[in-house]
């Protein structure tokens, strides 16, 4: 059994391998993860959660590392959360080795850590938002969450981040069509990355355009800035800098940011009722009950809406 408040006062600490057993154990579901949410729980909501999305090659391993090094030279601490895919065999990071970040890997200012989705749709792995939590209460000023890249389905990191960044890169084909539909409707910033290509400008033209034919904003409304940047040299780097800020500030002013929060805190619990559920759900296979339920089904006696009725009022009386 782990010493939870020690490894908790630990990591408050700044100490890389106190955090990493922390997210180990979130990530391994462990008997004591209830304990570990509970200790942390008082610490946490001072960190400012960014997320990196976009389609595979468009530059976000590389654009998260100039951002953390942005970020550091503002005195800044910086989690990274980097998910990937899962390996098909051991389960783990697929592409855990986060090469393009290797530089800050041995700065004591900055916690990396590679996630793998196992099996998990929408760009995130399932134990992100405690991940998240994990970096929060071990003093993190900025989270950098950058998303596995599948995609137009990855829309999920809106509903972790409080800032959401769309990465396109020219000369991917129709970067437009990488944006469209639930992509082009999370984004608070988006970034042309490699600016320095052929199509740069005509790409930024183009969801320029696709932004104005978005849904209507009012005065006061945010509208995401377009920044072009050449990460892989850090150029444009302080230009995101400076969007991702005036978006936070204009979030505290019209209390956005608190609505996220709170939003984002609601799914968090209704995930963990509907996984609890589903486990007792699963734990009744062969059940009489169950059994029972669906005979009545197959013999025309009930619906199976119906039958799921009884099967929760069940489960919530026993």
């Amino acid at each position: 059994m782990v010493d939870v408040p020690e490894l908790v006062a630990q990591a408050r600490e700044g100490r890389p391998r106190a955090v990493a057993r922390l997210i180990s154990l979130v990530e391994g579901a462990s008997p004591q993860l209830r304990e570990v949410m509970a200790q942390l729980a008082p610490l946490t909501g001072g960190a400012y959660v960014v997320g990196l999305t976009g389609s595979p090659g468009v530059g976000k391993s590389t654009s998260t590392s100039a951002l953390v090094t942005a970020y550091r030279r503002a005195g800044k601490r910086v989690g990274v959360l980097a998910v990937d895919p899962s390996s098909p065999f051991s389960g783990g990071a697929l592409l855990g080795d986060r090469v393009r970040m290797s530089d800050h890997a041995s700065d004591p200012g900055v916690y990396i850590r590679s996630m793998a989705t196992r099996g998990h749709l929408g760009g995130l792995a399932w134990s992100a938002p405690q991940a998240i939590r994990v970096l929060d209460a071990a003093g993190c000023d900025v989270i950098l969450v950058e998303t596995v890249g599948v995609g137009q389905s990855e829309v999920e990191i809106a509903s972790q981040a409080d800032t959401s960044v769309v990465l396109l890169a020219p000369g991917m084909g129709d970067g437009i069509q990488a944006a469209k539909a639930g992509i082009l409707e999370i984004g608070d910033v988006y970034v042309v990355n490699k600016a320095d290509r052929d199509g740069a400008d005509a790409t930024a033209r183009e969801l320029n355009h696709m932004l104005g034919l978005g849904e209507a904003r009012g005065p006061g409304d945010w509208r995401p800035p377009i920044v072009k940047t050449v990460a892989a040299r850090s150029e444009g780097i302080e230009e995101l800098v400076e969007a991702l800020e005036k978006h936070r500030a204009w979030m505290e002013e019209c209390g956005v940011l608190a609505e996220r929060r709170l939003s984002r805190a609601s799914r968090e619990v209704e995930t963990i009722a509907v996984t609890a559920l589903r486990e007792r759900i699963g734990d009744l296979r062969g059940d009489r009950r169950l059994s029972a339920l669906a005979a009545r089904i197959v013999g025309g006696e009930l619906d199976p809406y119906a039958a799921a009725d009884e099967l929760v009022q069940g489960l919530t009386e026993a």
